[in-house]
C-alpha cells in the first residue's frame, strides 16, 4: 500500500511532465511578484515608485532664554528705599524757613529746604524715603551717632537703592577754619596759617572716608551711593569781601574747598573700582558741586550761600553762617537729579 502523492507527482500524475514545469513557473512567478503587490514598501524599494513623499517637518527647537536686561541708573536707583546721610550741607542749615525749621529740639538742623525733599518729589522710590543727615557730623559720627541719634549708617541695609551724602568738610575742620578767617584783624596772616592743620586733618580723612563707603555699601550692597563735594563760597572780588575776608583768603580758602574737594573725588573712584572689579551691584559716584554757586556765592546780589551772621547776645557766629540758602540746595538738588538720571558712567550688575 502505498502513502499518499506529494502535489508535484499529482500533478505530473495530471498534466504531464510539461504541465509539471509549467505550473512550478507559475508557483515561483507568483512568489516572486506577491510582495510587490502586497507589501508597498517592497515595491517601492524595487521600482522606486508608489513611495510616499517624504515630509520634513521642521521640530521646533526651544529658544534659549534671554538674558535679563539692565536696569537703568534711574531703575537702580528707585527700585528700593532713598536714605540722605550727611552733614549740615545735606540737613539744610541754612535753608529755615519754617517754624519747624527753627525748632530748638531740632538738634540736627533737619529743615524742610534742604535738597532731600527735592530729590524725594523728583523720583518715586519703590521703598519709600528716608533724611537723616545731621549738622556737625563728621565721618565717626555716621559710624557712631551724634546729638543723641542713632548711627547713620545704621539706617541703610540691603533694601537701600539710593544714598545721598555729604560728609569730610567737619572732619577738615571747616567751620573753625573760617571763624579764624573772620575773627583776625585786618591785613594779619591768620587765616592762611591753619594750613598746617588742615593738611593734618585731610591726610586723616583720607583714610577714614574709603572706610566709611566700605561700611556703607557694605551694608547696602544693591545701593548707588551718590556723594556730594562742596561748592565753592566765595567769588574772590573786591565787592565781595565782606566778613573780614579779603580777595586773599577767599581765595585761599577756595582752594582749600578744592582740595578737599579733590580728595573726596578721589576716594570715591577708587571706592567704585572695587565694586566695579567684584562686578558688585553698587556704585559709588561723585558730584561735583564746586562751582554750583558761581555768581551766587558770598557777599554776591543773589547769594545761594549765607554770609556771616552773628549772635549778637552771645557775640558770636551763627551756625548757618556759610552754609546753603533755600536756594542753595534747589541748585545742589538739581545737581544730585542729574547725577542719578545720568549713572555712574558705567554698567551697573543689576538686571530686572
Amino acid at each position: 500500500m502505498t502513502g499518499p502523492r506529494s502535489w508535484p507527482r499529482r500533478v505530473r500524475d495530471r498534466l504531464g511532465d510539461r504541465g509539471l514545469a509549467i505550473a512550478l513557473l507559475l508557483v515561483f512567478v507568483a512568489a516572486a511578484f506577491t510582495p510587490l503587490v502586497a507589501f508597498p514598501a517592497v515595491r517601492c524599494e524595487v521600482f522606486g515608485k508608489g513611495c510616499p513623499r517624504a515630509v520634513h517637518t521642521l521640530q521646533a527647537v526651544p529658544a534659549a532664554s534671554a538674558p535679563a536686561a539692565p536696569l537703568t541708573p534711574v531703575e537702580a536707583a528707585t527700585r528700593g528705599a532713598y536714605v540722605a546721610l550727611g552733614d549740615s550741607y545735606s540737613s539744610g542749615l541754612g535753608a529755615e524757613t519754617t517754624a519747624a525749621d527753627h525748632n530748638p529740639l531740632n538738634r540736627c538742623h533737619r529743615t524742610s529746604n534742604a535738597y532731600y525733599h527735592q530729590v524725594a518729589r523728583e523720583f518715586r522710590f519703590a521703598g519709600g524715603t528716608a533724611f537723616w543727615a545731621c549738622s556737625g557730623a563728621t565721618t565717626a559720627d555716621v559710624l557712631n551717632g551724634k546729638s543723641g541719634e542713632p548711627a547713620q549708617l545704621g539706617r541703610v541695609g540691603a533694601g537701600t537703592s539710593l544714598v545721598t551724602i555729604s560728609i569730610g568738610g567737619n572732619d577738615v575742620g571747616f567751620s573753625r577754619v573760617l571763624a579764624g578767617c573772620v575773627v583776625k584783624l585786618p591785613w594779619s596772616r591768620r587765616c592762611q596759617e591753619q594750613g598746617g592743620g588742615i593738611a593734618a586733618r585731610m591726610a586723616e580723612l583720607r583714610r577714614t572716608l574709603p572706610a566709611l563707603l566700605d561700611k556703607i555699601t557694605d551694608r547696602a550692597p544693591r545701593a548707588r551711593v551718590v556723594v556730594m563735594g562742596y561748592p565753592r563760597l566765595f567769588s574772590e572780588v573786591d565787592n565781595a569781601s565782606g566778613d573780614n575776608i579779603d580777595v586773599a583768603d577767599q581765595r585761599w580758602l577756595n582752594a582749600r574747598a578744592r582740595d578737599l574737594n579733590e580728595l573726596i573725588r578721589q576716594t570715591v573712584r577708587e571706592a567704585d573700582e572695587r565694586l566695579a572689579a567684584a562686578r558688585a551691584p553698587g556704585s559709588v559716584e561723585f558730584v561735583d558741586a564746586y562751582s554750583a554757586f558761581a555768581g551766587h556765592e558770598a557777599g554776591s546780589l543773589d547769594p545761594y550761600v549765607n554770609g556771616l551772621a552773628v549772635n549778637l547776645a552771645g557775640l558770636s557766629a551763627e551756625p548757618r553762617s556759610f552754609h546753603p540758602t533755600a536756594k542753595g540746595h534747589r541748585a545742589l538738588a538739581e545737581l544730585f537729579i542729574e547725577q542719578i538720571r545720568k549713572g555712574p558712567g558705567r554698567p551697573l550688575n543689576q538686571f530686572r
